[in-house]
């Protein structure tokens, strides 16, 4: 009997250790298993709270599904984003432009096409043409070439409402950077309505202003000058031009910054219809100067009576604004370097502006030469509406 009672304590021992070594085994083999295996990305994660500081909700965005609209914004548009190759006396050059119609315009930039009549064309289906350049614009920085091309083999991008988009949009960039065609990047809308140099010079040898420009972080490099600027839906909101730059490579080349700007695309609806039929573009012309980003310190010195509106530093003689009797700063500020006493423009056409970029993106979009408009001023503590006849830039 007691030999019987010891093996069954013995079995009983066997079985207990057996069930515990499995039961460890089976633990050991769920750690080891990524929680988050064949899970889908959340679309809003909530982060715990570092010490002291309150719960907040961190919205993430939803990559996954945004991976397949950007693979298929690509298959749909890349078709009609184009290679532009040239040789000048200086050497080669190349850049990016994209199909607008079935007539064969293609749209690019003005520093793209300004040195060349002709220029390679160089389709994503392997069709190399010559192209014509038949209109260009110092101030907005556009250019058409014209191809003669199967309008079947043709794929036009559609022109989307820049106005419309917003800071924080997603939007995509392709083009031909380094040589390197149909490459993509995505970034967002920085900002709206920044102000650019044109690339036509006054006779006082100053540049003009060039408004309504897109700041996009989008990555752009030399060679993407003149391809697409696009929103979600594969709408064109502009056309890249430049990057901010800061100081040389160890290669040799301009480091961008992560600062691109894009001229907008109702600026292209405005011009490009010129531009073909006339090859120019006649731009309004108001002839004035303002101070932009002035600080408060500027804004105390100049005695203005609010920190918004465009501050007339300086107008043409015989220009526009000065035959309609805006006045310029005339009384100089030694210790600030300002030019004081001239009008503070708060309005145009009884929209208020906040600051000369949108002044200037107004005459832009919703001006051209000829028409008359009211500048909204405030001189010497006085309110007053001043009609201006707007010229044509020389």
């Amino acid at each position: 009997m007691k030999k019987q009672n010891n093996t069954l304590r013995i079995i009983s021992f066997l079985l207990v250790v057996f069930i515990v070594a499995a039961g460890c085994r089976l633990t050991r083999t769920v750690q080891e298993t990524p929680e988050t295996v064949n899970e889908p990305i959340p679309q809003e994660t909530t982060l715990e709270p570092l010490p002291n500081q309150q719960s907040q909700t961190i919205l993430v965005p939803e990559w996954a599904s945004l991976e397949g609209s950007l693979e298929a914004l690509y298959e749909n548009v890349s078709p009609g984003v184009v290679s532009l190759q040239y040789v000048t006396d200086q050497g080669n050059g190349q850049g990016t432009g994209f199909v607008i119609d079935r007539e064969g315009h293609i749209v690019t930039n003005y520093h793209v096409a300004s040195e060349v009549e002709e220029m390679e064309v160089h389709f994503p289906s392997g069709l190399k043409v010559y192209g014509s350049v038949i209109g260009t614009d110092l101030d907005s920085d556009l250019a058409v070439i014209k191809v003669e091309v199967d309008p079947d083999l043709l794929v036009p991008l559609p022109l989307g409402d820049s106005n419309a988009i917003k800071v924080g949009q997603t939007v995509v960039a392709i083009g031909n950077p380094y040589g390197l065609s149909g490459t993509m990047t995505v970034g967002i809308v920085s900002a709206r309505g920044r102000v650019l140099d044109s690339m036509r010079q006054t006779e006082t040898g100053t540049y003009y202003s060039s408004g309504d420009t897109i700041q996009t972080d989008a990555l752009i490099n030399p060679g993407n000058s003149g391809g697409p600027l696009l929103n979600l839906n594969g709408e064109v909101i502009g056309v890249n031009r430049a990057i901010q730059t800061a100081g040389m490579s160890i290669t040799g080349g301009a480091v961008n910054t992560g600062i691109g700007f894009a001229i907008s695309s109702n600026t292209v609806v405005k011009v490009v219809p010129a531009l073909i039929e006339n090859g120019s573009y006649a731009y309004p012309y108001l002839g004035l100067s303002s101070y932009s980003n002035m600080s408060l310190a500027m804004i105390e010195a100049l005695n203005l009576p609010q920190s918004t509106g465009a501050y007339v530093a300086s107008v043409v003689s015989g220009g526009p604004a000065d035959d309609a009797g805006i006045i310029g700063g005339v009384q100089t500020n030694l210790s600030q370097g300002l030019d004081m006493g001239g009008d503070l423009i708060i309005a145009v056409d009884g929209i208020e502006i906040k600051d000369f970029s949108e002044l200037m993106s107004y005459l832009v979009l919703e001006t051209s030469v000829g028409d008359e408009i009211v500048l909204t001023v405030i001189r010497d503590g006085r309110l007053l509406d001043i009609p201006v006849v707007l010229g044509q830039r020389q």
